[in-house]
């Protein structure tokens, strides 16, 4: 007889709401996989992107979303030892999260300290760890610098805010809505830059300028895109580095050659799955430094909206409108209130 379980499931690529609570075969884990009975399951703003069918990597349909769940080992695949059943960890799965089971290579898989619940963990998947690769690899962002966080109030924004401030940096923290500066403000940020001024171009330079006496940032964050990543441009410091971790603001930019040569300035990207699977030794440490940060009580996860299964849709949906107020849409399998 086959197992089953509850799973909320995407038919057909469309808006949040279209994601439907279901009932399908467990997996069994594979070779080198284990089967993880999930706990939490973070609801993430690129999954809005996978739900509707404008991401880069589309699974097949019908399929279950949902990155990087925490829950317990509940059975082994072949040739698995660096786990045990029972074992608790957060699972950076790329799909699969929103159900009651998942199958995740096991060297995708990180054992929780004692001190991290299961909530603190799906509260921090893919936002510390993408805050961590786009500052420390992809920026080099070094103690003593200025750190300029676009969209400083989302869930990657908030985690590089702590993370710059746990690594000794001046962060500024650009934000779009005036009454986030207050949450942006407890997460550690030094300076509120405005990203709603009338005249962004020159206002956000404006305000970099006078919060660092000149010295403008030596690294911008910047999962916007759009106006504020033109914006930004004109505010990093000489040798500055701009790390693009996504588009949330909607139009994709682009930057005439030239003046990344004048500025002595460079951009780069972050596609963090490609460092899961080629780097999983940097996983790996990153995962450990999360972790003793937040042991030395140098991080903090947001609070969470918790959410049963079948309320999924309405999560997604949160994320989409920006209705969470600092908080992370979290799905709990087995519901508490």
């Amino acid at each position: 007889m086959v197992e089953t379980m509850r799973a909320a499931m995407v038919r057909e690529f469309g808006p949040a709401e279209g994601v439907q609570l279901g009932v399908m075969p467990r997996p069994e884990p594979g070779p080198g996989e284990v089967l993880i009975a999930i706990h939490a399951a973070p609801v993430n703003f690129v999954d809005l992107y996978v739900t509707s069918g404008t991401y880069q990597f589309l699974p097949k349909l019908p399929f279950v979303p949902g990155k990087g769940p925490s829950g317990v080992v509940a059975a082994l695949g072949a040739g698995v030892t660096n786990l045990a059943v029972g074992d608790r960890v957060l699972a950076m799965a790329e799909q699969g999260g929103y159900a009651e089971f998942v199958a995740v290579k096991a060297d995708q898989c990180y054992r929780l300290p004692d001190g991290l619940s299961f909530l603190d963990a799906a509260s921090m998947s893919l936002a510390y760890d993408t805050a961590w690769f786009a500052l420390k690899e992809r920026g080099r962002l070094r103690e003593g610098e200025t750190l300029l966080v676009l969209g400083a109030s989302g869930a990657v924004g908030l985690a590089s805010v702590q993370l710059g401030k746990a690594w000794g940096c001046r962060v500024l923290a650009g934000i779009a809505r005036p009454e986030m500066a207050g949450l942006v403000r407890a997460a550690g940020a030094d300076a509120v830059i405005d990203l709603s001024v009338p005249d962004l171009r020159d206002g956000l330079r404006d305000q970099v300028r006078d919060a660092t006496g000149g010295a403008m940032a030596d690294v911008v964050m910047d999962p916007l895109g759009a106006d504020p990543f033109d914006a930004a441009l004109r505010a990093m410091a000489w040798c500055g580095r701009l790390v693009v971790v996504g588009f949330a603001a909607g139009r994709i930019p682009s930057v005439k050659a030239n003046y990344l040569l004048v500025k002595n300035i460079e951009i780069s990207g972050l596609q963090i799955s490609d460092y899961r699977k080629r780097r999983p030794d940097l996983a790996s440490q990153c995962f450990t430094e999360l972790f003793a940060l937040f042991a030395a009580g140098k991080i903090k996860p947001p609070e969470t909206m918790r959410l049963p299964l079948e309320r999924a849709g309405e999560g997604l949906a949160a994320v989409r409108d920006r209705a969470t107020a600092g908080r992370r849409v979290v799905l709990l399998p087995v519901y508490a209130a």
